[in-house]
């Protein structure tokens, strides 16, 4: 007896158990139909063999491959890792990784090809793996909204990125605008550049390096930015961090989060980082709800000029602040939630703050006007969803 779309539905969606949602498959046609959405919609792929099973599946059955709207994949060391904590002890030798399957890209750009419907996608690569693979993107039709990227930054990346123009949330590990010449070449190679009228859809940037930012939000509508510092000395420093702010005005809508990293923090060149954001443009900080990561002062006097400068933001709601180098450290969630209340008599708007201390990252947020431990919220996207 066949059953209605809602039952088959209702049914799928009460089943927690992938084996069992498989199972399903094989009941009848209308389960199958319904049980293959929710089987195939979002794969995760982790294991290398299991991952190459999957693509040639997906590559070989166009019928299920457009049912898949997210994917992520995982090249990692992260299961060895973990039976390493269980063995630290014994004092074995280090087992080799085993090499890459030859055909491990192969397979994922056979699938990739076939996933039409795609809306999102994650290529995570963990470790010493080769990143030069973004030719896997080459025959692919997907409009991405979101697109987390491991790969090294080429031709084939640029190729792809100039196609998405959906694509509105952005990760890249990789950036450089010109690629390498070599000593036999008779002419420049090709530019790294994205064309100027691409990704206009874009709003949320992250990158680990400020020159893919620098040259990434200019012209477009980026209102969350997270990247680091690429420079280490001040003079320089103070260079990447004035040519950075003026790319950011030139985004086509106010930011929103700004989260800037650095490898050493310092508390005087925090202060000129604050101070030059505040100053950038009225039109491009009246709308900034989080800001990260400034070193918050430990004297009175100049923890009281950064309040006076934090005051200026009129829509400051989060701030996620270093307080590693204070002597004594601010460890307990007394020390915290005091100091965020703190903050919050000069700029009331703010109802999170962020403590930094040895890369452990506290939470303290106000409730009905009471600061408290906040353990829920996950710390990673708090800047994008701001």
């Amino acid at each position: 007896m066949e059953l209605s779309l809602e039952a088959y539905r209702n049914i799928v969606k009460n089943i927690g158990s992938r084996a069992d949602i498989a199972t399903l498959c094989r009941v009848s046609k209308g389960f199958r139909n319904v049980a293959e959405r929710s089987l195939y919609n979002t794969l995760y792929m982790r294991n290398v063999d299991d991952t190459i099973s999957l693509c040639n599946t997906l590559a070989r059955h166009p019928r299920i491959s457009v049912l898949v709207d997210a994917l992520t994949i995982f090249l990692s060391d992260e299961e060895s890792d973990s039976d390493d904590d269980e063995n630290e002890s014994q004092p074995e030798a280090e087992e080799e990784r085993p090499p890459l399957p030859d055909d491990y890209w192969a397979s994922v750009a056979a699938a990739l090809a076939k996933t039409t419907r795609l809306r999102y996608l994650n290529i995570h690569v963990n470790n010493d793996s080769d990143k030069a693979a973004a030719w896997i993107l080459d025959n692919c039709t997907f409009r991405l909204r979101r697109f987390h990227c491991d790969l090294d930054w080429d031709q084939h990346l640029v190729a792809f990125l100039n196609t998405q123009t959906d694509l509105d949330d952005l990760y890249i590990i990789d950036y450089n605008e010109t690629s390498s010449i070599t000593p036999t070449s008779v002419a420049p190679s090709p530019s790294l550049f994205l064309d100027s009228h691409s990704l206009p859809n874009l709003s949320t940037l992250e990158c680990t390096f400020s020159e893919a930012a620098i040259a990434l939000v200019p012209g477009r509508p980026i209102t969350h930015l997270k990247t680091c510092f690429s420079r280490s000395e001040i003079s320089e420093k103070r260079a990447e961090m004035a040519l950075l702010l003026s790319k950011i005005k030139l985004s086509t809508r106010p930011i929103r989060s700004l989260d800037i990293a650095d490898s050493s923090y310092n508390e005087t060149f925090s202060m000129e980082l604050l101070s030059s954001i505040i100053h950038t443009s009225a039109t491009t900080t009246s709308d900034l709800r989080y800001l990260g990561t400034l070193v918050l002062p430990l004297m009175g006097k100049q923890r009281l000029q950064f309040y006076g400068l934090l005051m200026r933001l009129p829509r400051i709601q989060c701030v996620e602040v270093e307080v590693s180098e204070w002597l004594p450290p601010p460890t307990t969630t007394s020390a915290f939630r005091a100091l965020a209340s703190e903050m919050r008599l000069y700029s009331p708007t703010v109802t999170r703050v962020v403590f930094v201390h040895e890369f452990d990252r506290t939470v303290i947020t106000a409730v009905d006007g009471a600061c408290r431990l906040d353990t829920d919220i996950n710390i990673d996207i708090l800047w994008r969803e701001i």
